[in-house]
């Protein structure tokens, strides 16, 4: 930061010292009233504010809500019914004597009133084994959270470092627009001193302008890493300038496949989603099993009714009573569907079976691959870097002799460009080796490490 702020000094004209002194301080204290964001900070905004995420929580705190005695049907179900209404009716009779008789206008009325309550004895299993899968389906929610996090925290310090790679790209170019700006003063005091040609202080300002102008473009892919971080935290303006407190990539270099692989088939979030889904394939088929045993119900209640008429014998009657009972029953012929049911269910297990041997085969084959990239990229990063320091030292020596007079334009921008391409690949080296320690811990279900 202080570096390009001093770059952008220099390249001030025509200001007084006063001028600039009042400038400096003025960036400074700007940089430093804005609020800093490290790596934790930036995933923990994440995690509380991501409305995907926030999404898949209500999910599974649905999940957990149907994981209840009662809707296994472990519990007694009591009801309520009241039933009030009445008949009017005309009645004509005609009577073996010849005789007729008409009543009309005749209204009755009647009331009742009862509590019931019915609960299930035994089914053969079957709540019991309801009651755990409404479990498992708990835990799977609680799995699809994990899941989402898991990709949201690695998204969020994937992109992090990305920033971080394109920030320090931006001070490499600042970098170089500087060495191309020294190199048009040096040209141009040539040219009125005699020492140099027009076309080369031309050449210079060529080489000025592509630097400036790629520069440029790099803040605008700079700014676009920060939008996206900013929409990853659900920043209210998404536009906020973001402060990082690291300038660096740091990647952990002490990975060890044999521990990777352990974690991964004991915390492997999708081989704990694939397991889940195997036991579930294997209660729905009990739950159809269970369907052959006999079943025992129990019910009990206490009612009240009332009725009124206007004519006969009785003015009105009351009733009331409970009544209670026990039923016993079993299916014994139902079309062959349980048959099929249970060889559907068979299948089913069968093949979250083989679903499981596929995600794991994929999650192993993923490890290996994103390991091997690993592993590479750790080697060329150690090359990139003394390729670096290599570069450095030569773009020392060429801008002495350039000064002197003993190299030309383009042998000196050739060096230039190859200080500038080594900076880029090791960069560029750095987050990928950083992509890869990211994936490594996702899929061994060490993610959460970043936090």
């Amino acid at each position: 930061m202080n570096q390009v702020i001093l770059t952008k000094l220099k390249s001030t004209t025509g200001t007084s010292p006063y001028v600039l002194l009042v400038l400096f301080f003025f960036v400074l204290n700007n940089a430093a009233a804005q609020e800093e964001y490290d790596l934790s900070r930036c995933i923990q905004t994440g995690l509380d504010r991501n409305f995907a995420l926030q999404a898949v929580r209500n999910n599974e705190k649905t999940s957990q809500n149907n994981y209840t005695q009662g809707n296994a049907g472990m519990l007694p179900t009591v009801t309520a019914s009241n039933r009030l209404g009445g008949s009017l009716n005309t009645t004509n009779r005609n009577l073996r004597d010849g005789s007729e008789s008409t009543s009309s206008g005749i209204h009755n009325t009647y009331g009742s009133a009862g509590v019931d309550l019915g609960m299930t004895i035994f089914r053969g299993f079957q709540v019991q084994r309801t009651y755990q899968k409404l479990g498992v389906l708990s835990e799977m929610g609680g799995l699809n959270t994990q899941m989402s996090v898991e990709n949201l925290l690695s998204q969020i310090v994937s992109e992090y470092n990305y920033y971080i790679q394109q920030l320090t790209l931006y001070h490499n170019l600042a970098y170089a627009v500087s060495l191309s700006r020294e190199r048009v003063r040096i040209d141009e005091q040539r040219y009125i001193l005699g020492g140099a040609s027009k076309l080369e202080l031309l050449q210079s300002l060529v080489y000025l302008n592509a630097d400036s102008s790629r520069y440029a473009r790099q803040n605008e892919v700079l700014r676009s890493s920060q939008i996206r971080l900013n929409k990853l935290m659900v920043a209210e303006d998404l536009g906020e300038n973001i402060v990082l407190k690291d300038s660096l990539i740091q990647i952990n270099e002490g990975l060890n496949y044999d521990e990777l692989l352990a974690q991964t088939l004991a915390e492997n979030t999708s081989l704990q989603i694939a397991s889940k889904n195997q036991v579930v394939s294997e209660l729905d088929y009990k739950i159809i099993q269970s369907r052959a045993y006999p079943y025992l119900t129990m019910s009990s209640g206490y009612a009240y009714s009332y009725n009124a008429y206007q004519t006969g014998e009785l003015y009105n009657q009351h009733v009331r009573g409970m009544n209670y009972g026990l039923t016993l029953g079993m299916n014994l012929f139902d079309g062959f569907n349980q048959r099929r049911e249970k060889s559907n269910a068979r299948i089913e297990i069968e093949n979250r079976t083989i679903q499981y041997k596929e995600v794991e085969q994929e999650v192993k084959a993923d490890l290996l691959n994103i390991y091997y990239a690993y592993e590479n990229n750790l080697r060329l990063l150690r090359l990139e870097e003394k390729n670096l320091e290599v570069a450095r030292e030569n773009l020392e020596i060429a801008l002495e002799r350039y000064k002197l007079g003993n190299l030309s334009g383009l042998e000196l921008r050739e060096v230039q460009k190859s200080l500038l391409d080594a900076e880029e690949r090791l960069i560029s080296v750095q987050y990928q080796a950083k992509l890869a320690e990211i994936s490594l811990l996702q899929i061994s279900g060490r993610i959460m490490d970043y936090m």
